[in-house]
């Protein structure tokens, strides 16, 4: 019979890297999916223009709070990490990021009459607020993350997206429009704070100018690696704000959104393996952070390429069915978007294992060359073919990224994919990919429960075809769920 204590006592028998990751994904998973509903509510009850307004603003904040962070998070997170005077680090980053943060806010308010939009929207306050939010968040996230409580940051972030989620849906419903998707944003932060609060181990303390030499060496780098990364992740949404209108912007990051959820597996196993990579390069245990990378991309691919699949021969549909006919037009950059996601694999490990390991100048380099290439990219393809042009500037410099990142990591470690792991992963996504392109041969695809069949049944055929190819991935999730005191089935 089954007993939750046992459940639970299993589960902490588990290698902590393991054990964390599940947690992590567990919770993206569950977010994922409610996450999903959410945005096709908001996508049928107030349409692609209002959530552009909406992205913009995520978009400017995200602007906004990387230079009143300063690139002081990750810092503390990385010093942290190592395990030594840690409460003295802690006390260091949260004052370094109060200057910042108090200037950045007097700042904004005495230049208030120049943000037009913002302030005939409204929204100029809701940015005021969400700005002194997001400084105690990250501040109690930081430590977290830093003492390495991957399975509370993963918990706390659950909360506060479903926080944030069910917010905006009442909002939404009671007719708020963009103010109601705002301040669910707000309340989603308060709820995750709350959640920390409870696991926070650190203290303030004395702290003495080493501490903030050591973390203003670390966070210059970071700052303008940050930055670069903010400009190339947010360019194209300002970019299509600029040259096209909203609804523009809307069918965009919906249709990005939606590629995201093949990357939910890279983003959990990130958030657990950054700071043990970043101890293990302080131990010199080379093997164990190659291992762990090549690992990386076999369990990130394994959910990417069937999905990338899977949108090439439904994504239309999908597209038409879950979010309305305004965003069907998405259809090809939503198949680019999927390649970009395949891509942002080898860039994100590349890129969060360079941070990790303190080979931070190298990556500003390779950072600066990429958000001059992406920003020109997107100049020159936006105006000519629209929100494609946009995907297009995002994949080719994404690729660029991952392949200087990769030259730059190769001179210090072995950088390898598990071949065979691969293969069979391609395998198994060709078996997927003809049940589901005969399914969409044979039957006309009429309503939404007809384009949910095939997406069960590829998933089904993937997973039993993937277990049956690679005895790697079977014996190593087959132990984890025995250990778990769940039955594996003795068919597969």
């Amino acid at each position: 019979m089954f007993k939750l204590n046992t459940f639970f006592s299993r589960i902490m028998s588990i290698g902590a890297v393991q054990r964390q990751s599940i947690v992590s994904l567990i919770w993206q998973i569950a977010l994922t999916f409610i996450g999903f509903l959410s945005t096709m509510y908001f996508a049928h009850a107030v349409g692609a223009g209002v959530l552009g307004g909406y992205f913009l603003f995520l978009a400017y904040l995200s602007i906004i709070y990387l230079v009143t962070d300063g690139g002081f998070g990750g810092a503390a997170i990385k010093r942290i990490s190592e395990g030594e005077e840690q409460d003295a680090y802690f006390s260091a980053f949260v004052v370094l990021r109060s200057v910042f943060m108090t200037v950045i806010l007097v700042v904004l308010i005495a230049f208030r009459s120049y943000f037009f939009d913002l302030n005939n929207t409204g929204i100029f306050i809701w940015l005021l607020i969400a700005l002194i939010v997001s400084q105690f968040a990250g501040a109690v996230s930081g430590g977290i993350q830093g003492r390495g409580k991957i399975g509370i940051s993963a918990t706390a972030g659950f909360i506060e997206n479903i926080s944030r989620i069910i917010v905006q849906v009442i909002a939404i419903f009671l007719g708020f429009g963009v103010a109601g998707l705002i301040g669910g944003f707000i309340v989603g932060m308060l709820a995750g704070l709350i959640v920390q609060l409870r696991f926070f181990d650190l203290h303030f303390v004395r702290f003495k100018l080493r501490h903030f030499k050591s973390l203003s060496k670390f966070s210059l780098w970071i700052f303008l690696i940050s930055g670069g990364m903010t400009v190339f992740s947010t360019s194209d949404t300002v970019m299509i704000g600029y040259y096209l209108n909203n609804a523009e912007v809307g069918v965009y990051r919906i249709v990005l959104q939606f590629t995201s959820l093949a990357a939910f597996t890279t983003i959990a196993l990130r958030s657990t393996l950054y700071p043990r990579v970043s101890r293990w390069g302080k131990t010199g245990e080379t093997g164990l952070i190659e291992e762990s990378l090549s690992r990386a991309f076999t369990y990130s691919l394994a959910l990417a390429i069937p999905m990338f699949a899977g949108g090439v021969l439904l994504g239309d549909k999908l597209l038409y069915y879950f979010y309305g006919a305004e965003f069907e037009r998405g259809y090809m950059t939503m198949v680019v978007l999927f390649l970009v996601q395949i891509v942002n694999i080898f860039q994100y490990f590349f890129t969060t294992y360079l941070t990790a390991l303190d080979h931070l100048k190298d990556l500003f380099k390779i950072t600066v060359v990429a958000v001059a290439a992406n920003i020109a990219l997107n100049a020159a393809l936006i105006p000519l073919i629209g929100i494609s042009g946009a995907a297009i500037a995002t994949l080719v410099t994404m690729i660029f990224n991952a392949i200087l990142a990769m030259w730059v990591l190769s001179k210090m470690l072995t950088v390898r994919a598990e071949s065979g792991s691969l293969m069979n992963i391609l395998k198994a996504s060709v078996g997927m990919s003809l049940s589901v392109g005969v399914y969409r041969i044979l039957v006309p695809i009429s309503n939404v429960w007809l384009v949910l069949v095939p997406v069960v049944l590829g998933a089904i055929v993937y997973g039993v075809l993937v277990l049956k190819f690679d005895r790697k991935i079977y014996e190593e999730l087959k132990e984890i769920m025995t250990q778990m005191n769940v039955a594996w089935p003795k068919w597969i």
